[in-house]
């Protein structure tokens, strides 16, 4: 696994062992980074369950203004940090080693929204959609604000209408896909 461009292009990235996390595949990586290339640049940039890192990382070295990381588990955390020094990113990345539904209510002071969140949670247990009521009334996400959700194939994140987003596009690969939402207006 490596960061596919930017500053840090080509920086290998180490991922925790085991099999507590799943890092994006670079192609899969290279896709999303392809759909929201107009919009890192300066931006403000969120990755819950952070695993390796490897997306705000790529997201750092594309140009986004601030990173904010959440990883939950020590081993991923000090795999994170050790990657963030690897690319060069730890000046405009934050890590929170911290459990993001604890985290999330205390976002809600930011001064400005993140423009982009991305969550890639363990499939199939709906953690998704707890993340998502969090997000709802906290004022770290707006109308403006993209939320990605990886998940698996099976994911139906249909019922989201109902909690006051919309499903902006769902762009599907061979294991897995990426469900963009945006908060309705």
């Amino acid at each position: 696994m490596r960061v596919i461009a930017g500053t840090a292009r080509s920086i290998p990235l180490k991922t925790p062992d085991g099999m507590d996390t799943r890092p994006t595949q670079d192609r899969i990586k290279e896709t999303l980074f392809n759909i929201l290339m107009p919009d890192i640049p300066g931006c403000r940039f969120l990755d819950i369950f952070s695993g390796s890192g490897a997306i705000g990382i790529e997201a750092a070295s594309r140009g986004a203004a601030e990173v904010v990381l959440i990883e939950k588990q020590r081993k991923a955390s000090a795999v994170i940090r050790s990657n963030l020094k690897a690319a060069g990113v730890e000046d405009i990345c934050t890590l929170y080693t911290d459990d993001c539904y604890r985290l999330i209510p205390s976002f809600n002071k930011r001064s400005e929204p993140f423009d982009i969140i991305f969550m890639d949670p363990p499939y199939d247990h709906d953690y998704e959609l707890k993340v998502l009521e969090l997000l709802k009334d906290n004022a770290c996400a707006d109308s403006y604000t993209t939320i990605i959700v990886e998940a698996s194939l099976k994911t139906d994140l249909s019922c989201t209408e109902t909690m006051g987003y919309e499903i902006l596009r769902i762009k599907k690969y061979k294991t897995n896909q990426h469900i963009f939402l945006r908060k309705s207006k």
